[in-house]
């Protein structure tokens, strides 16, 4: 809202135009739709004409460019590549396994930074268990990480519609699928028997790894091949998913990958 003439005193046009001409250019590099803002300054060629409170001209001129960087900050896709977001997580579940943990991107500026946007650097497709955090079990905090979770991570087309989400909207150079040790969603299948409910379909997703499994492997460790299997298989059919997935794969902009966690250690082991 433009103050009253009555109250102000004129300030030099050129400063204006400058200022106007920044906080355009700055939201322009986001390339997101902040229509709304860059519209308030493409459509505000007479700026220079109103004036502002004498004592407060130079906190409103700070406040717009503040707003404007802080917009492109926000949104910006994030400056990091498959290999270094894999290794910005294995250094985190290191300290999570050491106990050295420290908890980054947990205060209130944190969450004050990521209001106007979010710049996850790995997608987590994990498990919906109780025992596996992804924000705890890598070391990261708000905003860090973009995770899915359903049991036995098993992907639906809503599932699959959120990952392509921060991959081809947030940029995100990282998809991680993470099993874990003892998941009950695979002994569910292993047990074989009459599904209750809608744990069927979960039952019919995973059962192509448990027979997967059972060729290749003895009956004893039908539960761990299993659960490798699992993870493997949906790992080949997000690389394979079109038309988003298997594009940015081949283009190499994405890298895909399995992994399990260990319940007992707190390791994350990246599967071949």
């Amino acid at each position: 809202m433009i103050p009253n003439r009555s109250h102000c005193i004129r300030i030099e046009s050129t400063s204006f135009a400058q200022l106007r001409e920044l906080c355009i250019f700055k939201l322009y590099k986001t390339r997101r739709n902040s229509k709304s803002f860059l519209s308030l300054f493409c459509h505000w060629p007479s700026l220079e004409e109103y004036t502002i409170k004498a004592t407060g001209h130079l906190a409103v001129a700070s406040a717009l460019l503040s707003l404007a960087v802080f917009t492109a900050a926000s949104e910006e896709k994030p400056a990091i590549n498959a290999q270094q977001a894999l290794q910005k997580l294995q250094e985190g579940n290191a300290r999570f396994v050491q106990e050295k943990a420290i908890h980054p991107h947990q205060s209130a500026e944190r969450r004050a930074e990521v209001v106007s946007g979010q710049n996850p650097f790995a997608v987590i497709l994990g498990c919906s268990d109780s025992r596996v955090p992804p924000e705890i079990t890598f070391d990261q905090g708000i905003g860090d990480l973009f995770v899915v979770r359903t049991a036995g991570q098993v992907v639906d087309e809503v599932a699959l519609g959120s990952i392509e989400y921060a991959v081809e909207h947030l940029g995100v150079p990282l998809v991680v699928v993470l099993g874990h040790d003892m998941c009950g969603a695979v002994k569910a299948t292993i047990a074989g028997g009459e599904a209750s409910g809608h744990i069927g379909s979960l039952v019919a997703a995973i059962n192509p790894a448990v027979e997967r499994a059972r060729k290749k492997g003895k009956e004893e460790q039908l539960l761990n091949n299993s659960i490798d299997e699992n993870v493997r298989m949906i790992a080949l059919e997000l690389r394979s998913s079109e038309p988003l997935l298997s594009r940015l794969v081949k283009e190499g902009k994405l890298e895909i990958v399995g992994a399990r966690y260990r319940l007992d250690s707190g390791r994350v082991e990246i599967l071949q």
